[in-house]
C-alpha cells in the first residue's frame, strides 16, 4: 500500500470539514474522490500535504512514513508527494522554465532532472513553446499544464491533483486526462479530486464519495458510474 488515511478529521473554525475519513492508494494507482463544494475533498489533499492540522485521532501513512512527522515541504523534498492545488498557483512573473527548474530545489539527481525535464517537454509540447515566456501571460489550459509538470518536475511519488479540468474546454480537458494517463502509467500514483465526476470515474480506477465531510460510497469506478445514488447526485440523472 503506498497511501493509508484512516479516520481523518480536519476542523475549520470549530466546523467540521472531515469526519473520520478513511481511504487507501496502491501503487500506481488512480484514485478520485468525487462529491459537490464543500464536502471535504480539496481539505483531503491539504491535509495530506501536511497544509493543514488533523485532529487526534487521524492516521497517515505514506510508504510507511508517518506522514504526521513531516512538515509541508518535507512531503514533497523527502517523501516524494505533489501537490497540483485548485487555482493552480504558479508563480506568474517567472518564466515557464524558471517555475520547472524551481520545483527541482531540493532534487540531487541533475541527470534525472534533466531527463524529466524532456518528458516534460514531451508530454507537453506548448511547454517547450513558451519556455521563456512569462507564465501568468499564458492561457489558463497553458497554466494547468506548467502546474502539472511543475509537479512532475518534483521528483513525485504519488500527485495529489485538485480539479485539474477546472476552466478548460472540452477538448483541452480531454488533453489533460490524456497526459495524466501517460504519467501513471510511467510509474506516478494519482489521488484525484474532481468536480466532473464523470470525467473522474472514467479516468480512475477506484472512487470515494465524499458528503459534507462524511464518505458515503467507494468502489470500482465502473460500479459508481452505474450507481443510481451517484447518477442522481453527480452524473446529471
Amino acid at each position: 500500500m503506498l497511501l493509508s488515511v484512516e479516520n481523518l478529521c480536519v476542523s475549520y473554525d470549530k466546523i467540521r470539514a472531515l469526519h473520520n475519513f478513511s481511504f487507501h492508494i496502491d501503487e500506481g494507482e488512480i484514485v478520485c474522490i468525487i462529491g459537490a463544494n464543500g464536502a471535504g475533498k480539496s481539505t483531503t489533499l491539504r491535509a495530506i500535504s501536511r497544509m493543514v492540522p488533523v485532529e487526534a485521532g487521524s492516521k497517515l501513512e505514506f510508504m510507511d512514513h508517518n506522514l504526521l512527522d513531516y512538515a509541508a515541504d518535507k512531503v514533497v523534498s523527502q517523501l516524494g508527494i505533489s501537490h497540483v492545488p485548485e487555482g493552480r498557483r504558479i508563480f506568474g512573473n517567472m518564466t515557464v522554465m524558471e517555475n520547472l527548474k524551481l520545483a527541482t530545489f531540493s532534487r540531487k539527481d541533475p541527470d534525472q532532472i534533466e531527463r524529466d525535464l524532456g518528458r516534460v517537454f514531451a508530454i507537453f509540447p506548448r511547454l517547450e513553446e513558451r519556455k521563456t515566456q512569462k507564465a501568468g501571460t499564458m492561457s489558463g489550459g497553458e497554466q494547468q499544464m506548467l502546474a502539472v509538470g511543475r509537479a512532475f518536475m518534483s521528483g513525485r511519488r504519488i500527485m495529489l491533483l485538485d480539479e485539474p479540468s477546472m476552466g478548460l474546454a472540452p477538448l483541452l480537458m480531454q488533453s489533460m486526462f490524456d497526459a495524466l494517463k501517460q504519467i501513471n502509467e510511467e510509474g506516478t500514483a494519482i489521488l484525484l479530486v474532481e468536480q466532473n465526476a464523470r470525467m473522474a470515474l472514467k479516468f480512475a480506477q477506484r472512487g470515494y464519495v465524499l458528503e459534507t465531510g462524511n464518505l458515503v460510497l467507494e468502489g470500482d469506478s465502473k460500479d459508481l458510474l452505474g450507481n443510481p445514488e451517484v447518477k442522481k447526485a453527480y452524473l446529471g440523472g
